[in-house]
């Protein structure tokens, strides 16, 4: 039994060295004289394995969105070698799968305009309404028998006779006043509105057109209007109201750093009855000679920061840094002319000068304001004075004799005559319409 398995273990371990040989033969590599086997392997080897192609899956929120609800003829649709697919569509075709509303969500505001509540009810205009629109007659619901009485004689007199049941509205006259408020209560959006008020001829009522003005804007308007005696010649604004304050443009100027807001403005300013605020000039001629250019930037540019309507008094010399810097910011102008021949003549040649220094546009939109109540104006045809502007400007405004105004001193309002009242207020609608209601916006 030991002979036979000691037999069995020869043969095994010559069979596997039969096998090395030959392994190492068919490599190509002579054996090693003591047979090691580990000697004969190749220095490398390498090993090809073919896998399948990698399979990548998209995540659901990348996968394509099928077209399910619109139909897509097979003929216009084409599969690249690639795997990219590109579909050829007709412009009918791509009208029927196009989504008739924006899928993004944005919404298209309408452009802007005008945007009015007549406009709007008129069907003119669709924009955005703004704050202006909610007045009281358009919210405030009048029970029967409560609605505002009327104004006019007669038209309140039916009412109450008929005890509050018959409403004929408001007269003609009271109806063309409201209408003038309107007119002059224009809301300006983006900033001050200056209008300066000049002419080359002194003594011709320019600073009492400066303040009538200001008093019928003040009047009829909600928000601030404030007058400034630029005149460097001692002018005399501030002596048509009731002085409140012995401060002047001087005082502005030096105090401009500290003021912080209207309150400390002020304080600088006198007030009338009409809520207008007049800015005094300096009374010291030699002060009033040197308020210049960078004196009146710095008073405008405090003025427009708490008024809305900035009106200048400018004094006669046209050539004056003051002027200079009152017509580069100003929005529309008013040139006061007298009712004599050199007072018109003067007047209008402060309109060609500016139409030669550049301010052609200003003379276009120009209010003339003829004051009858200077000397001469009985000796002279005052239809041709206003034929002669007419022709020039845009309109022109006639300022009726009022004794009143012709004794020089404070001007009150209420004690102006109703046709005094009217052409102020008449020179102001012009105004207020001439200038830009939009600005900067």
């Amino acid at each position: 039994m030991a002979a036979a398995a000691k037999r069995s273990s020869s043969t095994s371990a010559e069979e596997e060295a039969v096998d090395d040989r030959a392994l190492t033969v068919e490599e190509g590599r002579e054996p090693s004289a003591d047979g090691d086997l580990a000697s004969a392997l190749p220095a490398s080897m390498s090993i090809d394995v073919e896998l399948p192609a990698p399979v990548h899956e998209l995540p659901e929120d990348e996968q394509a969105v099928a077209l399910a609800e619109h139909e897509i003829d097979p003929s216009v649709v084409q599969v690249l070698e690639s795997g990219v697919t590109t579909i050829q569509l007709s412009d009918d075709d791509l009208a029927a799968i196009t989504p008739p509303q924006p899928i993004t969500g944005a919404v298209e505001l309408p452009a802007s305009g005008t945007t009015t509540r007549r406009e709007r009810l008129d069907g003119v205009s669709a924009g955005p309404e703004t704050s202006a629109m909610l007045t009281s007659d358009r919210l405030l619901d009048h029970p029967a028998g409560r609605t505002p009485a009327p104004e006019g004689f007669w038209q309140r007199l039916v009412y109450l006779l008929t005890f509050r049941l018959v409403n004929l509205g408001d007269s003609a006259r009271v109806r063309a006043r409201k209408e003038l408020d309107a007119r002059i209560a224009t809301r300006f959006v983006g900033g001050a509105r200056f209008v300066p008020i000049l002419t080359r001829k002194g003594g011709v009522g320019k600073t009492t057109i400066t303040t009538l003005l200001g008093m019928a804007f003040a009047a009829s308007r909600d928000d601030r209007v404030i007058a400034i005696d630029a005149n460097p010649d001692r002018g005399t604004l501030s002596e048509r109201v009731a002085r409140q304050t012995r401060a002047t443009v001087r005082d502005v100027v030096n105090r401009g750093p500290s003021i912080g807001g209207f309150t400390d403005f002020s304080t600088l300013v006198s007030r009338d009855e009409t809520r207008l605020d007049i800015l005094a000039s300096d009374t010291d001629p030699m002060l009033s000679e040197a308020f210049d250019e960078n004196d009146y930037n710095v008073v405008a540019d405090l003025a427009a920061r708490f008024y809305s309507i900035v009106l200048t008094d400018c004094g006669t010399g046209i050539v004056h840094s003051v002027m200079r810097a009152t017509l580069q910011r100003a929005d529309s102008i008013v040139i006061v002319s007298g009712g004599s021949v050199d007072e018109a003549r003067l007047a209008s040649e402060t309109l060609t000068w500016l139409e030669a220094n550049g301010y052609g546009d200003l003379v276009r939109s120009a209010i003339v304001a003829i004051n009858t109540g200077t000397q001469g104006t009985n000796l002279v045809k005052l239809h041709e004075i206003e034929t002669h502007f007419a022709s020039r400007v845009r309109a022109l405004v006639r300022i009726p004799y009022d004794e009143h105004l012709a004794s020089g001193s404070v001007i009150s309002w209420s004690s102006l005559r109703p046709l005094t009242r009217s052409a102020a207020r008449e020179l102001a609608a012009l105004v207020a319409e001439g200038m830009p209601e939009r600005r900067g916006v």
